[in-house]
């Protein structure tokens, strides 16, 4: 079989998007629970293109967070890719301030991350003022850069795994505004790797994107078919159609107690909608304590 996969004996290697220590790493060795073999990406499209010239590669990509909210486009690459959700993890997000080693917070007179942890932690840098904010493309490679072109006075915020990787002092901990800063990750990856990765598993959530007719209660009536069928939404996210004005795709994501409910539920569907794609049925993500 061509897409032969051994998870039993095999390091399970997971592409994501950012550099080592990142959060999506961390993430993914918590989902797992065991070692794992990671794959930077530049983007998260990237991860897409990786595990299509590697087929036994894991992706693991951030969807929503729950004070930046959704990350939009992450929705368009699951439709477009075709490749099955087979699990989630909600990752407890805490940053730190990392310099090189020597300084103290009083040498910052700069700070570098990603754009969503640099929000998630105004409270924190307005306490320090006359400080530079720049803009990075992901919070561990921040960290990497500064260590390997030693910027003396110049700080990242990023996780204690990319502070410990890279060598940097860590100066303050737990500097995220709120201290609920939770992000849920899905995993994905071809589907015989999927069938494996679920073998044991009770699935209970399913995350799908179908569209209605641009007609007046087409939305309603296919809620009113899951409440029927006592089919929980814990997410409902409309994404609008491009090349057709006015139109729009409903990403939505299911609880279900009975997995033959579920199904008779989609099936009841389907005469009122226009478009059906299952992303994937997994097992509702447990959360990472904090």
């Amino acid at each position: 079989m061509a897409g032969f996969f051994c998870l039993r004996n095999d390091m399970k290697k997971v592409a994501i998007q950012g550099g080592l220590g990142a959060y999506h790493g961390i993430a993914a060795e918590n989902y797992f629970g065991e070692e794992v073999e990671i794959v930077p990406c530049a983007t998260f499209r990237d991860i897409f293109s990786t595990i299509e010239k590697e087929p036994n590669t894991i992706g693991i990509m951030a969807i929503e967070n729950t004070i930046a909210g959704s990350l939009l486009g992450n929705y368009d690459l699951l439709k477009d890719n075709k490749l099955p959700i087979a699990g989630e993890y909600k990752q407890r997000i805490s940053h730190c301030l990392a310099a090189l080693p020597g300084q103290t917070i009083h040498d910052v007179q700069e700070v570098q991350s990603h754009p969503i942890a640099l929000m998630q932690c105004t409270e924190f840098l307005d306490k320090l003022p006359g400080i530079k904010i720049v803009e990075h493309e992901d919070t561990a490679l921040a960290a990497r850069d500064i260590a390997q072109n030693q910027m003396v006075g110049v700080a990242a915020i990023c996780s204690e795994r990319a502070a410990q990787i890279y060598g940097l002092e860590i100066l303050a901990r737990g500097i995220e505004t709120n201290k609920h800063n939770f992000t849920r990750f899905l995993v994905f990856a071809n589907p015989w790797i999927v069938d494996e990765l679920q073998k044991e598993e009770v699935l209970n959530k399913a995350s799908i994107v179908f569209t209605v007719p641009h007609t007046e209660g087409s939305l309603s009536h296919v809620l009113s078919v899951f409440s029927f069928y006592s089919i929980n939404l814990t997410k409902i996210q409309s994404l609008p159609i491009q090349g057709r004005e006015w139109e729009y795709q409903f990403y939505v994501d299911l609880k279900f107690a009975d997995l033959t409910r579920y199904r008779q539920s989609l099936n009841a569907i389907r005469p009122i909608i226009s478009e059906l794609k299952i992303l994937g049925e997994y097992v509702d993500g447990r959360q990472s304590e904090g």
